[in-house]
């Protein structure tokens, strides 16, 4: 059984107190009896309670006044994209989600409801990584995320830049079920080039903040963010990270809960991949090909019955090797190439062709070389 209607409603007016967490919420709730009691308490009996003090019940004082007597008249709590909302006393919430040391007062999340049954189970997968990977941790990312995707496994990650955003890239062309967590509320795109992403990850998978619509964007949010995608997944896969990331901190939680842990092996002479390489060599299990990952799992969730196991690459490889924009880059390749080689002989821009490069490294025409030089594979 879920919460009542009306201590639903007071919980969710609460959260949008200014400088109320998880602690202070519940020493308001316990310490005047209810929330709906807490809303006519004297500021004294506010200041006494343990952790508060007068500034914060001068905050609380200011927030009442401006809520008014009878607060859950307000239109702003019956708004329609409010309705998608849990919060801890609702049985939707997934029980490792309400098991953390700091719960979220609440989870706003936009996309397939449905989803929130395998998610409940933990049936899903966390795939993280640092912001500036490789071009092979990019290229195993988007691989992994279409082989998770064709396995039926929804794959979580947090849409920020590299890693993340690769992951749900190949998630979403993989027709699967992306789940961001993301650091900001719905209403904002962080990176702002993410805007296409992550509107399609709120229309074919799921988006979920613990952030207030209109609420200020922190880089702590980004940190807090990780115990969610830990608290969502069966399992934790590393791409690359340096040794200062937050991927590391999701690792780490992923250990301290006896979650498998997997790595992708990188060049031990890049920066970027420092620290995923020191958890190899503190025991993780080295993940060489998504096809590993795929065969240790099994079949997740969302797979369709009689449905084989994924291939890294796509379905329309052949239709990229063929178009004519391939056939240009490939023969500027030759027998190798470095990219400031290919920018100079096709006089195209470096972003333009490190996506080309990529599909064509995804199709298996062509194999990375260090030092951003490629070469027919």
């Amino acid at each position: 059984m879920g919460w009542p209607a009306r201590r639903r409603l007071w919980w969710r007016l609460w959260c949008r107190c200014p400088g109320l967490g998880w602690q202070r919420l519940q020493a308001l709730e316990q310490g005047c009896g209810s929330l709906e009691e807490a809303w006519r308490a004297p500021r004294r009996q506010l200041e006494a309670l343990p952790g508060w003090g007068a500034r914060l019940a001068e905050q609380v004082v200011a927030f009442r006044l401006s809520w008014g007597d009878d607060p859950l008249l307000h239109p702003a709590l019956h708004r329609r994209e409010d309705r998608r909302l849990l919060l801890p006393g609702d049985p939707s919430l997934p029980p490792a989600v309400r098991w953390l040391e700091r719960p979220p007062l609440a989870l706003h999340w936009r996309g397939r409801g449905s989803l929130w049954a395998p998610l409940r189970r933990r049936q899903a997968v966390a795939v993280v990584g640092t912001r500036r990977p490789s071009l092979h941790g990019l290229s195993m990312a988007r691989q992994l995320g279409e082989a998770l995707a064709g396995a039926g496994w929804p794959v979580v990650s947090g849409l920020a830049e590299g890693i993340d955003g690769a992951v749900h890239d190949g998630c979403l062309r993989g027709s699967g079920a992306p789940v961001a967590v993301l650091g900001t509320p719905l209403d904002r795109v962080y990176p702002r080039h993410h805007d296409r992403l992550q509107h399609q990850v709120g229309e074919r998978g799921l988006l979920v903040t613990e952030q207030l619509p209109g609420a200020a964007v922190r880089p702590g949010h980004f940190a807090e963010r990780n115990r969610l995608q830990v608290a969502l997944a069966a399992a934790v896969v590393v791409v690359e990270c340096p040794e200062r990331s937050g991927a590391l901190h999701s690792a780490e939680r992923a250990w301290r809960e006896g979650l498998p842990l997997w790595v992708v092996p990188a060049d031990t002479g890049k920066a970027s991949a420092a620290g995923s390489n020191r958890l190899l060599a503190r025991g993780a299990t080295p993940l060489l090909e998504p096809g590993d990952l795929i065969r240790q799992l099994g079949p997740g969730p969302l797979a369709r019955k009689g449905a084989g196991l994924p291939t890294a690459i796509g379905s329309g490889a052949s239709a990229v090797i063929c178009s004519e924009p391939a056939k240009a880059l490939l023969e500027a390749v030759g027998a190798g190439a470095s990219l400031e080689q290919l920018c100079q002989r096709l006089d195209r821009p470096a972003d333009q062709l490190v996506t080309a490069l990529l599909q064509l490294e995804l199709a298996g025409v062509l194999q990375a070389e260090p030092g951003l030089c490629w070469r027919p594979s």
